[in-house]
């Protein structure tokens, strides 16, 4: 993985943290029918000038989390058959996530994509077809990041652009160079890293996975956390894991670009 030099000194961190804290808002509990369920303790919104590379397993920075707060993230989909075990144990808990799409698989699956979005999740980017970032050219890494954007865009929205309406992007196997990240920055794209991970692409059966993460994250207390909603030992495990947050006190941050809120209200007209 790429270690990169802090970028922002501990003063303008500190104002950095409370710009992206000013973007909190309280997540909707009437929006969820379970009294009992986890549910979304708040909504964070990261602004990419503030927070553009976050995850401390790549980063020297990641986001303001308190203690026992959790974000949930999703790599490599969509995957029909998986995705949709995934997006019924979440709406189950009435927990928001967000889902780093690979471009290829939103242009085959476009109504996934669209599903991912209507039920209330963050949509982030993950390039055209997971290359090595780091193992092929500048022009090329380029070049696979923006078709990436534009599939996912057009599977989301109808409409083909390398812009992406939530600048959120996370690149395979975390493997970035110092040029992609600055093109990336110089486009107001945050680059998501994670703080710990479920280590998913291993073979293990649900319940090794479940041991594992969650011990993990007991360790660490919080953070940003990394699975794959493509593999089936995830999407098997995530009722069950969803429920270790729950009884364990953890509370669920949902992660939203700027104008997040403004989007939706005018959406809703």
């Amino acid at each position: 993985m790429t270690k990169m030099r802090p970028q922002i000194r501990p003063l303008m961190l500190a104002s950095a943290m409370i710009a992206a804290v000013a973007g909190v808002t309280s997540a909707a509990s009437a929006d969820c029918p379970r009294k009992d369920a986890l549910g979304t303790a708040r909504v964070l919104t990261v602004d990419p000038k503030a927070f553009p590379r976050v995850g401390t397993k790549s980063f020297p920075q990641t986001l303001p989390l308190a203690d026992h707060e959790v974000v949930l993230t999703f790599d490599d989909g969509p995957h029909p058959p998986t995705t949709a075990k995934v997006l019924a144990a979440l709406a189950q808990e009435c927990v928001r996530a967000t889902f780093f799409l690979i471009g290829q698989s939103a242009a085959e699956h476009p109504d996934m994509v669209k599903r991912i979005a209507r039920e209330g999740h963050t949509i982030g980017h993950h390039s055209w077809s997971h290359p090595l970032m780091s193992k092929i050219g500048f022009e090329q890494a380029r070049d696979n990041i923006d078709r990436g954007i534009a599939a996912d865009e057009m599977a989301l929205n109808g409409a083909s652009t390398s812009t992406p309406s939530t600048p959120f992007f996370r690149f395979p196997y975390f493997e970035s160079t110092p040029a992609t990240l600055d093109l990336l920055q110089s486009r107001g794209i945050a680059v998501f890293g994670a703080d710990l991970w479920a280590s998913d692409w291993e073979e293990m059966t649900p319940e090794q996975q479940l041991k594992l993460v969650t011990e993990r994250l007991n360790a660490a207390g919080k953070g940003i956390i990394l699975f794959h909603d493509p593999k089936a030992r995830t999407a098997a495990m995530m009722p069950a894991f969803l429920r270790h947050l729950r009884e364990n006190g953890y509370r669920i941050v949902h992660i939203v670009p700027p104008g997040h809120a403004q989007r939706n209200a005018d959406a809703g007209r």
